[in-house]
């Protein structure tokens, strides 16, 4: 699966690649690992909870949602769409959203990999309703299409994520098509949405393209909001902030942390690998890139997990800190800011295995999903 680096590999994954500016990976920091559910689950790939909510959802790759409430996995599940979900490669049912006004209106934004005998499948996002009778369940008739993203080049490279914005919209990453190289020459094309982040308005089903979208030369308005991605697996919103961790190629893997409110940023790929020149020419001449704030080579992984910014409780002194792993070494590594400047720090003797996700529940602590179905939550030492 070439979320992360490549199923050929293990699960490849995305690295950080070094930025000039930022420092390196020297300053420890305490925390461990306490397990919360060891069995019981197939490939959890995501982690979510309605704000202030004590029940976790975690999404399982071959197309079910499942609630641990009380800290007992439940044994129905919240949603089961497996028989809709292709996961060849990298495919699967890959992340959720809550509405942020879920405890209203009930709405859950899912997010896979769409089963089309003789392809390698769509990448589809579908609006589903909670039970009037049973919280602990989607009511599955209530189903509603939002968008989908034909994806029949390979069947690596999907991305991806779901999540709301701080502006109330609704962000898809998506992956350039697969293959290597964006051989499918998708990334840059931003006219596709594939190597793209995307940008839509919900509150009028299915979507509408908001006005603030950017305008690209030669394609007009669109849901892009940023193109240059290869395979942006994971991303995240702070405090006005959008953290993209970007899987790599060969060389680099790279985290991209801008302001929440930039829209039109293209982020390289293929032109860039993280910091390094990769097709080139570089510079390119007449185009802005934007460069990642930290990226390291694959002497230190294979593919970076992307995580959240910890604004839980529990460690005050990780507050602001941006949490993230990789797929092959599994560490776990914090990244801050402070005048453009990113600061790394790993936990010593703090090790996940093979981490396939993080996760963050309704209280703002951040939990680690590994190959093995283990969920780790990360505490203080």
């Amino acid at each position: 699966m070439r979320i992360w680096h490549s199923l050929a590999v293990g699960l490849g994954v995305l690295l950080p690649a070094a930025c000039g500016k930022s420092t390196s990976v020297d300053l420890p920091f305490a925390v461990q690992l306490q397990q919360v559910l060891g069995s019981g689950l197939s490939s959890p790939i995501d982690l979510q909870a309605p704000s202030g909510d004590s029940r976790l959802f975690i999404a399982e790759r071959p197309g079910r949602i499942r609630v641990v409430q009380g800290g007992v996995l439940q044994t129905t599940s919240f949603l089961d769409i497996s028989s809709r979900v292709t996961v060849q490669g990298e495919a699967g049912l890959l992340s959720f959203a809550f509405h942020p006004q879920y405890s209203t209106n009930g709405f859950v934004y899912v997010h896979f990999i769409e089963n089309i005998p003789g392809t390698t499948g769509d990448i589809v996002v579908e609006r589903y309703q909670v039970s009037s009778s049973d919280p602990n369940q989607l009511d599955a008739s209530s189903v509603q299409p939002v968008i989908r993203i034909p994806h029949r080049d390979a069947n690596n490279h999907y991305g991806g994520r779901v999540a709301f914005g701080p502006d109330g919209m609704l962000y898809l990453s998506a992956g350039d098509g697969g293959g290597g190289n964006n051989q499918f020459m998708h990334a840059q094309d931003a006219a596709s949405h594939l190597g793209k982040l995307l940008r839509i308005d919900v509150s009028t089903p299915p979507y509408v393209i908001p006005a603030g979208n950017p305008v690209w030369p030669n394609v007009g308005q669109n849901e892009n909001w940023a193109i240059g991605l290869r395979n942006p697996f994971r991303y995240a919103f702070d405090a006005g902030q959008l953290y993209i961790a970007d899987v790599g190629q060969d060389a680099r893997e790279e985290i991209d942390v801008v302001s929440a409110s930039a829209s039109g940023l293209n982020y390289g790929w293929n032109i860039m690998e993280g910091t390094l020149c990769s097709a080139g020419p570089c510079p390119p001449p007449g185009l802005a890139l934007t460069a990642p704030v930290y990226d390291y080579d694959h002497n230190q992984g294979c593919a970076i997990i992307g995580g959240y910014v910890y604004r839980g409780a529990a460690i005050p002194e990780l507050q602001g800190q941006y949490l993230f792993s990789d797929l092959c070494t599994g560490f776990v590594r914090s990244l801050s800011l402070q005048n453009g400047v990113a600061t790394v720090s790993e936990a010593p003797n703090v090790n996940v295995g093979t981490p396939l996700s993080l996760g963050q529940d309704g209280f703002g602590e951040i939990y680690v999903l590994t190959a093995d179905n283990r969920v780790l939550r990360i505490v203080r030492q």
